[in-house]
């Protein structure tokens, strides 16, 4: 099934055309959201979507940017936002625009927003995110991956988005439609600036009732120094990583601030992609297809 919608064309900005988009529940999408808040809406202005924010997703979508050169993996981009917006240019389209040059298929995510009102803000974003690990594994082989070389990357809420897919071992219950509904994580996990998962109290704990489980993905952290708790949050999951010898790296950069994703920020981050792509084929992921 293919589309092309002007929505395809406008966030297109930094990277070639998507090549197939797919709705993630063209039966219904699951759930019931609760209505933004004033403070929600007063956040996301009159526009709503801007040049590189997307919000109002309610039919959420993955967008494949395939790799001119495909060496079978793919990552499937989560952008952040708060859970009130998409930053879909800077933690978007520009990412894939990176995967793209070292061969790997890029898979935007559109997750649904606003969702920073719910009790778990991060819920239907999970759905979102579980439903399009099943889609693009089974589009495969049409789509020259390795479904056993499918990861994530997010940032910001997108990072948190991407550690409940990889860390949570809480099932989840909703109506499975499709048939492509995957119980399988991602097989790595790319984790940038995130947070969410320490005590808001001590920002030296865990928050009550998480704990990085067992057969967790290898995961690659980047930080910088100066955003706020995120560089003790990264530390804190890496060295649970390390406890428990579950293959991570840990960057955490001197300057950088939040927010900077696949941006020139002319500071000491800028070398992130390139060490998250050393990353990748170092643990065997972007090796070429057989």
């Amino acid at each position: 099934m293919r589309f092309l919608p002007l929505l395809v064309l406008a966030l297109a900005t930094s990277a070639s055309v998507a090549e197939t988009v797919l709705p993630l529940w063209p039966e219904g999408v699951p759930g019931k959201r609760v209505t933004p808040s004033k403070s929600t809406l007063d956040k996301i202005g009159p526009k709503g979507s801007t040049a590189g924010h997307e919000t109002f997703i309610n039919d959420p979508s993955i967008m494949v940017y395939p790799a001119a050169n495909p060496n079978g993996a793919a990552v499937i981009v989560c952008p952040g936002g708060g859970y009130w917006f998409l930053s879909t240019n800077n933690e978007g389209t520009g990412v894939c625009e990176w995967l793209n040059s070292i061969g790997v298929t890029g898979i935007l995510l559109r997750y649904r927003t606003p969702t920073s009102d719910e009790t778990l803000p991060y819920n239907y974003p999970v759905q979102d995110l579980q439903r399009s690990l099943g889609l693009v594994r089974a589009h495969a082989k049409t789509w020259y991956i390795d479904p056993k070389r499918v990861g994530v990357i997010g940032f910001s809420a997108g990072g948190n988005l991407v550690g409940h897919a990889s860390w949570d071992r809480t099932p989840r219950t909703y109506e499975q439609k499709s048939g492509v509904d995957d119980p399988r994580g991602p097989a790595f996990t790319i984790f940038v600036y995130g947070g969410g998962f320490i005590d808001k109290e001590d920002a030296t704990k865990f928050r009550e009732g998480f704990s990085v489980p067992a057969d967790a993905p290898p995961c690659f952290f980047a930080v910088a120094h100066n955003d706020r708790t995120n560089p003790i949050e990264a530390a804190k999951l890496y060295l649970e990583y390390k406890r428990q010898n579950i293959q991570a790296e840990l960057h955490i950069y001197s300057k950088g601030g939040h927010g900077f994703g696949t941006r020139q920020t002319k500071m000491p981050v800028d070398g992130w992609t390139k060490s998250a792509g050393e990353w990748m084929a170092a643990e065997g992921f972007t090796k070429a297809a057989q």
